[in-house]
């Protein structure tokens, strides 16, 4: 016969190597307001986006307003949402994802008293998230459950599977015990958690495997001051020796309330984080599940009483375990396989309140245990923020996540082991605003991490419609059995009937007379026979009994042999127990020195905290200042190229200044040396006029006969007769001639009415021969400072003519003269005609003028155009 093999173990599962992510899924709640005349500072803006508002008396920001905040988000659930709307949309994709063998993550954050345990357990006929989610789950799986203790945890984060006989054994154990009622459909429930879900509002899953058998498992913890508890963890107490406490008092209901022992996590072969020793209890329906959701309640309340602590400063986690594995091919049991047992577990969390401690108002211990956990909300804080910028920055800084426990628990989902969605409810009250601005944030900041999508983990079963197909043979086989006229409903014949049936059957026993010798002797033949069978059926049974009795005689000494080995592996046990208890000491003494640790690890955060704020505002205060030291240095660049551009406009001015004075000294000397070689020349005409006038005069020649005389080195000489000056005649410039209108860049543009004009005249700001020699006209616009202090404008005007040696020269005809003057100032003006005592014409404004526009023309002292460019001044003479 060939036998069958094992199905092959499965390998452990790796983690998801799909590139696609999902962003973590953030909704936002908000509570209506305590009372209606209370100021508010929440407005819904729409199903996204929500709106913050500063309350009145807020201390403004630096431009003494407070700006209107919005913030997004997945779904924004208003005032008027229902418990179902918000199951809808944010836990039924999680329950769905649960059942098809996928993991999530779905917990609450808010301040104190902005509704989150409402929205994670509800009230009654209000139910929240949580048994919402217990009731979807019984709705879809609750045909194909598995009997009780099919399924057992293995107290290493996995499920093992158990054959029928030793479920039945469990199961027999279990109704043995007398606290543990028969029949769950008979319990009395708290009627705080009764009847939370009507049945209208129930709702079922799709796509459930068929095939497969379903368990549920549920545990309840409680994270507080970074311990983990279990409340559901049975704790022993003596309910009749009276206790006391530490100050001398009885105890509440004279009952001794023993501390609940703190858990460690541990990491499974998988690498998933879970809470060793945690109470897991398999559950077969929603009323179950209530029960001992509701019994953890007490539980946790009778702790916060005991110990005089709040609810509200704890962690609960509530952990649905759902355990899932193939029937075998005949479709009746489950596959004895532990390798296709798919666990998937939903945690639904409801965080502490987020608060500042100054709020809280605690003192001592209690604000120490505030401290930590508004230190266990940072570091979920800072996991977000780093888990952001690895992604955000490509960086791959490591996450804080042991540095509190619930990130610790909870680092798988982020790692990409199931989908995480967030509830943020907040409260309206403009006192919160603060706090709920920082809520606020955090949520926008958590909105921006990706988590990797969880890949689907199919089950390697049979062929599908097993179960199907083996509740039809049942029917038929049923069936046909009752057209039989065999047993009913499975029912076996008992064994006084398979008796009765082997014995031989019995005559008739009427006797038809006295002398009837036949029924009696046939009767006693019958009786014989039976008899007979019957010793043979003693002598078997005794036979079986003597077997019976060696094989129980043999199994008297094996479970003698097993007893001692039992007594030799609990000997054994107990030394192991002594090591785990030195062992636990070490844990307890190391977690001690963790905790002082973490306390001067936390002060030394907070010295740093100090001195990085100081340095923050040392190094804002050094920023100012070298701001400032910048604009002053660009302040003084500015002024020293202002300074410099004065200077060079100074030293330019006065380099034109003093090269006009050279130039106009140079022209002075060079005048008065062509004055003298004038005089010469004349003076020598005179004398050489007397020699020839002995001489017979000659007939003056025409003047085509001329011959062009020698150019000699010396300047030419000037009609011997003085230039004709009119001095009130009228201006040429009307006239179609045309000038060359000179005027210097110098000049300044006077607003006065009277300005002038010079139709078809070439305007230039350097006089040269190319401009010259197209006119026939020359004016030069000359600027000066009167005695007055006003300005006036001289037009010296000339004619322009052709020189012997090709060039061309300008003789100053006319000046016009332009001048404002205040009516009611005396004139100080003085005329630049006056003449001396000897009736010589004086040094003075005439003698400047005539020099500047030799200078205007000549453009410097020594030209190359020679003397030509002259002036017909007469010369002056200095007084003696």
């Amino acid at each position: 016969v060939q036998r069958q093999g094992k199905t092959p173990r499965r390998p452990p599962p790796k983690k998801p190597s799909n590139n696609q992510k999902d962003p973590v899924g953030v909704y936002c709640r908000a509570r209506p307001l305590g009372e209606e005349d209370e100021e508010c500072c929440i407005e819904v803006i729409s199903n996204t986006t929500i709106q913050l508002h500063a309350p009145d008396g807020l201390k403004a920001n630096r431009n003494g307003e407070f700006k209107e905040t919005q913030y997004s988000f997945k779904k924004v659930f208003g005032i008027k949402t229902t418990q179902m709307e918000l199951f809808e949309d944010v836990a039924k994709p999680l329950v769905e994802d649960l059942i098809h063998c996928k993991n999530g993550l779905l917990f609450t954050y808010g301040v104190t008293g902005s509704g989150k345990t409402y929205t994670m357990t509800g009230s009654p006929g209000q139910g929240g998230l949580l048994p919402r989610s217990l009731d979807m789950i019984f709705n879809s799986i609750s045909p194909y459950q598995a009997k009780r203790y099919v399924f057992k945890p293995d107290d290493k984060n996995g499920m093992e599977v158990q054959n029928q006989v030793d479920a039945l054994l469990d199961r027999q154990k279990r109704e043995s015990q007398t606290s543990v009622p028969k029949t769950p459909t008979t319990r009395r429930f708290d009627p705080e958690f009764a009847d939370m879900i009507s049945p209208e509002e129930a709702c079922k899953a799709s796509g459930v495997d068929e095939d497969s058998s379903y368990s549920v498992f549920v545990s309840y913890i409680e994270i507080y001051n970074n311990y983990i508890y279990d409340l559901l963890e049975e704790t022993p107490f003596d309910p009749i020796k009276p206790k006391w406490n530490g100050a001398g008092t009885p105890l509440r209901n004279n009952i001794e309330f023993i501390p609940p022992q703190s858990k460690i996590l541990r990491e499974d072969q998988n690498h998933n984080m879970y809470v060793a020793g945690c109470t897991e209890v398999e559950v077969k329906s929603t009323e179950e599940a209530f029960e001992v959701f509701w019994r953890g309640q007490k539980k946790r309340r009778i702790a916060n009483t005991q110990l005089n602590r709040e609810s509200s400063r704890s962690h609960s986690v509530f952990i649905i375990k759902l355990a899932q594995a193939p029937l075998d091919a005949d479709g009746d049991n489950v596959l004895q396989d532990k390798s296709q047992v798919n666990v998937s577990q939903l945690c639904l969390v409801d965080l502490a309140g987020s608060e500042r401690t100054s709020r809280t108002r605690a003192e001592g211990s209690r604000l120490r245990e505030a401290g930590n956990i508004n230190q266990s909300l940072m570091t979920l804080r800072t996991c977000i923020e780093v888990l952001r910028e690895n992604q955000m920055c490509g960086t791959n800084k490591m996450v804080p996540y042991r540095d509190s426990k619930v990130t610790h628990l909870f680092k798988n989902y982020f790692d990409g082991e199931g989908k995480v969605r967030m509830v943020v409810c907040v409260n309206p009250k403009a006192d919160d605003y603060e706090e709920t601005l920082l809520v606020m944030r955090f949520a926008e900041m958590t909105q921006e991490v990706e988590v990797a999508r969880p890949v689907d983990r199919p089950i390697c079963g049979f062929a599908a419609g097993r179960r199907q197909r083996n509740q039809a043979f049942k029917e038929e086989l049923t069936r046909r059995l009752e057209d039989r006229g065999g047993p009913v409903d499975g029912d076996s014949p008992t064994v006084l009937n398979q008796l009765l049936q082997s014995f031989p059957p019995l005559p008739p026993c009427e006797i038809s007379g006295p002398n009837d010798n036949v029924t009696l002797p046939r009767l006693i033949e019958a009786l014989e026979k039976r008899h007979k069978v019957r010793q043979m059926m003693v002598e078997e049974y005794n036979k079986t009994a003597n077997m019976l009795k060696s094989v129980l005689q043999e199994q008297d000494s094996n479970l003698l042999s097993k007893e001692n080995f039992i007594q030799e592996q609990r000997g054994r046990l107990g030394e192991k127990d002594k090591m785990i208890q030195n062992q636990k000491n070490e844990i307890d003494r190391l977690e001690k020195k963790s905790k002082m640790l973490e306390y001067k690890i936390d002060i030394l955060q907070k010295t740093t905290n100090i001195y990085e704020e100081d340095k923050r505002s040392l190094q804002q205060e050094l920023e100012s200042r070298e701001q400032r030291l910048q604009r002053e240095m660009s302040e003084k660049r500015r002024m020293e190229s202002r300074m410099q551009g004065i200077v060079t406009d100074a030293k330019l001015k006065w380099e034109k200044e003093c090269e006009r004075r050279v130039n106009a000294k140079q022209l002075e000397m060079q005048n008065k040396l062509w004055v003298k070689d004038e005089k010469l020349k004349q003076l020598k005409a005179i004398v050489t006029e007397g020699k020839t006038e002995n001489q017979q005069p000659k007939r003056p020649s025409r003047e085509k006969d001329k011959v062009p005389a020698k150019r000699s080195a010396s300047p030419s000489p000037v009609p011997t007769g003085p230039p004709v000056r009119p001095l009130h005649r009228r201006s040429h410039s009307a006239g179609g001639e045309r000038w060359v209108d000179h005027k210097p860049t110098t000049n300044v543009d006077l607003d006065t009415v009277l300005q002038p004009n010079i139709p078809n005249a070439i305007k230039v700001n350097a006089p040269n021969e190319k401009a010259l020699s197209k006119c026939d006209k020359y004016v030069l616009t000359h600027q000066e400072v009167a005695s007055d202090g006003e300005i006036q404008t001289k037009l010296i005007k000339g004619e322009v003519f052709k020189t012997r040696g090709g060039g061309q020269a300008v003789q100053f005809t006319d000046i016009e003269t332009l001048k404002q003057e205040n009516p009611l100032a005396a004139s100080r003006k003085r005329r630049s005609s006056e003449t001396g005592p000897d009736g010589e014409p004086m040094e003075g404004n005439w003698t400047d003028v005539e020099t500047r526009c030799s200078v205007a023309l000549e453009m410097r002292a020594g030209s190359n155009l020679g003397p030509g460019y002259q002036h017909h001044g007469y010369p002056k003479r200095r007084k003696p």
